[in-house]
């Protein structure tokens, strides 16, 4: 049976935009496959900044480790584990301050683990996990997707990318604090039930 993965980062729970696109995606992507859902909402699971222990501790095989450093790996392990295990990911995303919210580069310094998301090859990096499929729901008060300034959609591509990932398909609600806003959300809301289709 397929797994879907809905990665959620905002910090407004059910209000959020981005969150409803992209459970509207989920819930039709599931819907017609029969998928199962894992949830991981970077919010509220007091994902942790990358610090030089932890680092250390994810580089190092797990037969090696030592109790500390399996402890500071765990959640990493569990972060990469959901990625390997899903067919399709869905990212409910804001952008903050023209980017990713910060416990998205955080999730991000997790998961990109050389030998096992990623490796280095003699042409450069090469991501290792392959033929997945992405759905980014984004949501923003003022920046444009996809705009000059946007460094949240152009980067969160990018890194899926370096991970193998690049089947990947974005619906926006942006500018949505200004006029009309009401009527980019519906807009979205409908592209994304026809993403999901």
């Amino acid at each position: 049976m397929s797994n879907i993965l809905h990665i959620s980062a905002s910090i407004r729970g059910d209000e959020s935009v981005s969150r409803q696109l992209g459970t509207t995606i989920v819930n039709g992507v599931a819907a017609k496959s029969g998928a199962t859902v894992t949830e991981r909402d970077l919010s509220a699971n007091n994902i942790p900044f990358v610090d030089a222990a932890r680092f250390d501790a994810n580089l190092t095989p797990a037969p090696d480790r030592t109790p500390e450093q399996a402890e500071l790996a765990a959640i990493a392990d569990a972060l990469i584990a959901e990625l390997q295990s899903a067919d399709t990911i869905v990212f409910s995303v804001p952008v903050y301050n023209f980017g990713v919210p910060a416990v998205v580069k955080a999730w991000a310094d997790l998961v990109a683990r050389a030998g096992t998301t990623f490796h280095y090859t003699a042409n450069g990096p090469e991501g290792l996990l392959t033929g997945k499929k992405a759905y980014i729901a984004a949501a923003s008060g003022g920046t444009p997707i996809g705009s000059d300034f946007d460094f949240m959609s152009s980067w969160l591509k990018f890194f899926l990318g370096f991970l193998g990932i690049t089947d990947i398909e974005l619906v926006a609600a942006d500018g949505i604090m200004g006029e009309g806003g009401e009527e980019k959300i519906a807009e979205a809301k409908q592209e994304a039930v026809r993403l999901a289709a």
